[in-house]
Parts: structure tokens; C-alpha cells; sequence
């Protein structure tokens, strides 16, 4: 058993592949908490690949 925590876990699967790098091994989503309990999830700035149309550059 290992006492890796979930992040490292990802992240130590994302780069075991050969030819990854850090960037493959990013966040992809954010989540906050609020005072009042309320979980939000949103897409990384910094995610490669974000939904929407490709055809949108903005």
C-alpha cells in the first residue's frame, strides 16, 4: 500500500506513460468550496483542451 495521496497518484499514472510531460500531467479542473457547503467545478485556465467549438478562438 502506498501513502501517495490522489493528486500524486494521477499524477505519477500521467507521466509512467513514455513521452509525457508535466503538461500532460496538469490540472484539468478546478473546484472551490463555499462557506456554505456548495461545490464548484470549473475547467482549468491553464487545461490543454477545453469544451466549447473549436471554431471559437475567444
Amino acid at each position: 500500500m502506498t501513502d501517495m495521496t490522489d493528486d500524486e497518484k494521477r499524477r505519477d499514472q500521467l507521466l509512467r506513460l513514455s513521452g509525457s510531460t508535466e503538461e500532460d500531467a496538469a490540472p484539468r479542473i478546478t473546484v472551490e468550496e463555499t462557506e456554505d457547503g456548495v461545490k464548484r467545478i470549473d475547467i482549468a485556465e491553464t487545461a490543454a483542451v477545453r469544451p466549447g467549438d473549436p471554431e471559437n478562438k475567444e
